[in-house]
């Protein structure tokens, strides 16, 4: 029986223009409630299935998308910074809490530098860089739905404590960079890809894999009664460790190659499909 479903938000819950489809919502809901039912109906019933929506993003570009899932009714969490920062949305409060290391930002600020590649962070509903204008940090302002505010040095300016930080720029320059990156800050950090532009800076050992497994043992879920749903490479650990791993049809090959089960892609309500194809060990 599957109690914990984990759901990456960016090409996998929502779709390219960044919504969650009709189907896909109603699945969601329907999941929650049969949960929801069967407790009610038995009281010595465990809790039903809870969602935890797993993403690199901040908790302010997450809410909105839980408050439409009806979490904070179901006993629904999330999982924000890959991480870093877990939260119920029930209760409002926070199991885990990583910032970075202090003295990884200056090497972050000359690695910035030398890359020719923008530094960024987010700090509650702004984000904070010294390239304002930079296309990549557009991205991440719309899908976060935040404020850009330029600063001058981020090493003296960018506000504290920081859970995370990202390196961002074209794929050509990623490709070169993220190995230099992780050499350089080996002892402080845990370095990933989110997408093909997006380094993400996290505090060592924060990972959405190990993160879902320890949110499941803290609430008395067993590992094999997880299911996780991703398509990027901050996806792997969690789709390898979850109970069921889905990969979206929209994967790289890599993600797929880990996975369980092979779904539809994001466009084409790829959870609600694989919901649908593990209803009975989700239902039973």
């Amino acid at each position: 029986m599957i109690k914990l479903i984990a759901l990456d938000l960016d090409g996998t819950l929502t779709d390219d223009k960044k919504n969650i489809t009709p189907h896909t919502l109603e699945a969601l809901m329907q999941v929650q409630r049969q949960g929801q039912e069967k407790k009610e109906g038995n009281s010595h019933a465990q809790q039903g299935v809870r969602i935890v929506l797993a993403s690199g993003r901040p908790p302010y570009g997450m809410r909105p998308l839980g408050k439409m899932l009806r979490m904070e009714e179901y006993g629904g969490l999330l999982m924000c910074y890959n991480g870093g920062h877990i939260e119920d949305c029930a209760t409002g409060e926070v199991y885990v809490e990583r910032q970075l290391p202090e003295e990884v930002l200056p090497i972050l600020h000359r690695l910035q530098r030398e890359s020719g590649m923008t530094l960024m962070t987010y700090y509650e509903d702004k984000i904070y860089t010294e390239h304002p204008d930079d296309e990549y940090v557009a991205i991440s302002a719309y899908n976060n739905k935040m404020q850009v505010i330029g600063i001058e040095d981020f090493v003296r300016d960018a506000p504290r404590p920081l859970n995370k930080c990202l390196m961002v720029g074209p794929h050509d320059k990623q490709v070169v960079w993220e190995s230099k990156i992780q050499e350089a800050t080996r002892d402080h950090l845990y370095v990933c890809h989110s997408t093909p532009y997006f380094i993400e800076l996290l505090p060592q050992g924060i990972d959405k894999g190990p993160s879902l497994i320890s949110l499941a043992e803290k609430l008395g879920i067993q590992q094999s009664e997880t299911m996780a749903f991703g398509d990027s490479f901050n996806d792997i650990h969690m789709i390898r460790l979850a109970g069921i791993g889905v990969a979206m049809g929209n994967s790289e090959d890599e993600i797929k190659q880990v996975a369980d089960y092979v779904t539809l892609d994001n466009n084409h309500d790829g959870v609600a499909h694989a919901l649908e194809h593990f209803r009975l060990q989700i239902r039973d």
